[in-house]
């Protein structure tokens, strides 16, 4: 197995076992961690400069999010990128996104529609950062103030354990800086018709939305398959 090539990012605000499953996390979704490599305890603990034990519960929180696969006599893998795990956490994503963004368009404040257009500016400021994890991170703090302004306690709980299986193909999908410039227009227009209360374009515009990311990762998948298959032969 080759030597990942990462470094721990030390925060002193943050339990030990949290500052270790951040960076592993950024690892895999980084692509420094790659799909089928297994994640050895012993190697991973010296690399970070750890023991075992905060590598071991890092491992258990990023099986729960899918990054993660706990194969028998194997022990612990990279998880591959599959079109239908894609579909069937973005199904879901859907459904929950055309309900939030309905619930916004009637209870979102004007404070809320400020934090709106606030999180669309930092989305575009954080495209030229070229760090596709903070990238990430900017798009999820755009949803999650509709989220909010939809003001449903039991959505939110749904929407933010959906998030962590969410967080990988949202990652995948925005290492295509092609589609930058149609994700702030797509931001632009969500705001627009929840400010105008518009349900049916707001639903519209979202939906289209997450079908793109669909669409997009499938065809990254696929590619990667056949380079694959291209390898092996």
């Amino acid at each position: 197995m080759m030597e990942p090539h990462f470094n721990v990012s030390m925060d002193e605000y943050l339990p030990l076992r949290d500052v270790v499953f951040k960076t592993l996390r950024q690892a895999i979704l980084r692509g420094e961690l790659k799909p089928g490599e297994r994640l050895m305890e012993i190697q991973l603990a010296n690399k970070l400069g750890v023991s075992r034990t905060p590598i071991r519960e890092a491992i258990r929180k990023l099986e729960l999010e899918g990054l993660v696969l706990m194969i028998p006599r194997k022990g612990a893998e990279v998880a591959e990128i599959r079109e239908k795990g894609l579909r069937d956490v973005l199904e879901v994503r859907k459904a929950l996104e055309e309900l939030s963004v309905q619930l916004a368009c009637d209870r979102i404040t004007p404070e809320q529609l400020g934090e709106l257009e606030e999180a669309a500016e930092g989305f575009r400021k954080a495209l030229k950062s070229e760090d596709v994890t903070e990238i990430a991170q900017a798009d999820v703090r755009f949803h999650d103030v509709i989220y909010q302004a939809a003001d449903n306690q039991r959505l939110m709980q749904l929407l933010n354990n959906l998030g962590e299986q969410m967080y990988r193909y949202r990652v995948e999908y925005l290492k295509n800086a092609a589609v930058y410039g149609q994700l702030i227009e797509e931001h632009e227009e969500i705001i627009r018709h929840i400010k105008r209360h518009e349900k049916e374009m707001a639903v519209k515009i979202v939906c289209e939305h997450i079908d793109n990311q669909v669409t997009t990762v499938s065809d990254r998948i696929r590619t990667g398959k056949k380079n694959s298959e291209k390898n092996i032969r």
